[in-house]
């Protein structure tokens, strides 16, 4: 096994350079160390015009903020809430990508990784380490950046999938062992609850989950204790999964690829689920590539995909990626997850969310706010559904849909949208739909 020369994450970072384009490894696993040792750098004029990349990171952002700027230049493939105000400001920027295709902009040279900066695992005893809870396109950043620095974690769990790579791969060796950053499961709502419920009725036994985090995932997780055989193929899952593991409910038997094992390509949680997946042969932490191709999601049956949305217009058209003109979030892997859920047998591509906002404004509109990015177009969507209930819109016309989708609106807000749709296609449309 090679033999491992550790370095300061100060003595590291020395080999960044003007110009350089930086991978900085993503989410839980985030590399605080070296971007701290980096952003020294950065403060002392040691550089300029240095490109920095990410999905998305947990903890501070340093090198967003304004001080740096001509400095970093941060491009992130999604915009996390540590960016998000700086990258509306215009001192960050986004790129539109979808999440399946983060790693092929990597491979293909689209962009150029001169330094990817990740955390792994303590080696094994044959020299492999893992890149633990977040896969994602940073092991694409690792097989073709011109150098790579690792922080050897032992907090980090060793994941197997494709996670798993020699040491040969790694330049520099950090260590540190702080530990990784954790969420515990937040609380929900009636909303969340009501909506979860919708959304539980619609999963079959023996269907393959994919969904990410937060409450109405949660809501729904909550919901599936008399479920039979269900099995996980997610770009993500969280704590919400582990009682349901526990139970033996989630076993994955009907999957047709990864038969038994929960499949994700990045986690987010507590402790408690970073231990579960540790040496865990029954979780593969799989390239992002493969998690969120189309023709991979379908192969499994009944796959029932579970996302939200920031606005809805009464044709359908989905905005789950910025508020206006203001960039929020990202493409992410909504796409690759309807249209694999869409392809897949017995799938139900599901979008859900709550009817208004936190200022009671309705996230139903006649027409998306001026600027909004259409991330799912109106042929993408099946099952939208709301607290006030679920509406399967595949195969209807554009009015059918108004109709449907203002009948789960908020009662408050159904009068107007109602008067709008009336505009938009004449007389001859009424609210009352008849299922």
């Amino acid at each position: 096994m090679k033999s491992i020369k550790f370095i300061t994450a100060q003595e590291a970072v020395k080999v960044i350079k003007s110009n350089d384009r930086i991978h900085l490894h993503s989410v839980a696993v985030t590399p605080h160390p070296l971007i701290n040792a980096m952003c020294e750098r950065g403060r002392n004029k040691e550089f300029r015009n240095v490109r920095i990349q990410h999905i998305h990171t947990e903890g501070p952002a340093p090198y967003a903020d304004p001080e740096f700027e001509g400095v970093f230049q941060l491009e992130s493939f999604f915009v996390g809430h540590n960016v998000r105000q700086q990258t509306q400001a215009g001192f960050a920027d986004y790129i539109p990508v979808f999440l399946h295709e983060t790693q092929r902009l990597i491979r293909e040279g689209y962009l150029k990784v001169n330094v990817a900066m990740i955390q792994v695992s303590v080696p094994d005893n044959f020299g492999y380490v893992s890149l633990g809870t977040s896969v994602d396109s940073t092991l694409a950043a690792v097989e073709n950046a011109d150098t790579v620095i690792a922080i050897v974690n032992p907090n980090v769990p060793r994941a197997f999938g494709d996670a798993m790579f020699h040491i040969s791969d790694i330049d520099l060796f950090v260590e540190d062992d702080s530990p990784l950053f954790s969420i515990e499961p937040g609380l929900i709502s009636d909303t969340d609850r009501k909506i979860g419920r919708f959304v539980a009725e619609l999963v079959e036994d023996g269907a393959t989950l994919q969904m990410g985090i937060g409450a109405i995932p949660n809501a729904v997780l909550t919901m599936l204790g008399n479920h039979k055989d269900l099995g996980v193929h997610s770009e993500m899952f969280a704590d919400g999964i582990l009682p349901l593991v526990e139970k033996g409910i989630v076993n994955g038997k009907n999957k047709k690829i990864d038969k038994g094992r929960l499949v994700a390509t990045f986690l987010m949680g507590s402790k408690k689920l970073y231990d579960f997946v540790d040496n865990n042969p029954g979780v593969a932490m799989q390239d992002v590539k493969y998690t969120n191709r189309v023709n991979v999601i379908a192969k499994n049956p009944k796959v029932t995909a579970i996302n939200s949305a920031l606005q809805i217009d009464i044709t359908g058209q989905v905005c789950a990626d910025s508020i206006g003109i203001k960039q929020y979030s990202g493409v992410g892997g909504q796409i690759d997850f309807l249209r694999g859920a869409s392809l897949s047998k017995g799938g139900k591509p599901i979008i859900a969310m709550p009817s208004t906002t936190n200022k009671g404004l309705s996230k139903i509109a006649s027409i998306l706010a001026p600027g909004a990015g259409v991330v799912s177009t109106r042929a993408n969507i099946h099952w939208f559904i709301t607290e006030f209930g679920a509406v399967n819109l595949y195969g209807r016309t554009l009015q059918d849909r108004a109709k449907m989708i203002i009948s789960i609106a908020h009662p408050e807000h159904q009068e107007g949208l109602d008067k709008a749709a009336f505009d938009r296609f004449g007389p001859h449309f009424h609210f009352v739909w008849d299922e």
